[in-house]
């Protein structure tokens, strides 16, 4: 998904990691939202920067723009959740980063996970009945909380939006858009 098509223009977008978050699912969806024309900023746990993890190794490091306990849901449009194996096994520890996601499922906006990032929805208490896709490791974990999982590329389900592995990307990254349009004005408009 390489078009720039600003149709996501006046949306601002969270991506929400820590180190050891899978390169590719962070920064893929990342330039595509850009590209679309939303404001995505990368919230963590710790200021600085954060280190992806790259299939094998560890990867780029990534600018965090905010920490995660001083953002507020109401100031996005969307929420992000990259995977990695690390990456939602260090959020689920954190109770500001937890509280935000619950915060922002419960609010209706898009949330939208790959991977292991689904392992954090399954934390904050938000996968109970919907359907949902995941790396397939993490397959128990969603039905053992709730959640209808399938094996499928993408799926959308109400606000969330969830999807496989980094291969997925594309489908991922028009699903996101997808929802966000229709589910979430940009901030400027809403009242």
């Amino acid at each position: 998904m390489n078009t720039q098509n600003h149709e996501l223009k006046g949306r601002k977008i969270a991506i929400l990691a820590t180190d050891g978050f899978e390169q590719s699912e962070l920064t893929e969806p990342k330039q595509n939202l850009e590209n679309a024309g939303a404001k995505v900023d990368v919230l963590s746990i710790h200021e600085g920067k954060i280190k992806g993890w790259n299939k094998t190794d560890w990867g780029s490091s990534v600018k965090v723009d905010h920490l995660v306990n001083e953002a507020k849901p109401s100031d996005y449009d969307a929420l992000v959740l990259p995977g990695g194996v690390m990456n939602p096994d260090h959020l689920r520890m954190n109770k500001p980063a937890i509280s935000f996601v619950r915060e922002f499922a419960q609010s209706g906006k898009p949330i939208a996970a790959i991977c292991h990032g689904p392992q954090t929805l399954i934390e904050a208490g938000v996968v109970k009945g919907h359907t949902m896709t995941s790396y397939p490791s993490i397959h128990t974990d969603l039905m053992n909380a709730g959640a209808n999982w399938v094996d499928r590329a993408v799926v959308t389900d109400a606000n969330f939006i969830t999807s496989r592995t980094p291969d997925d990307i594309p489908a991922f990254s028009r699903a996101i858009t997808q929802t966000i349009l229709q589910l979430s004005p940009p901030l400027a408009q809403a009242s």
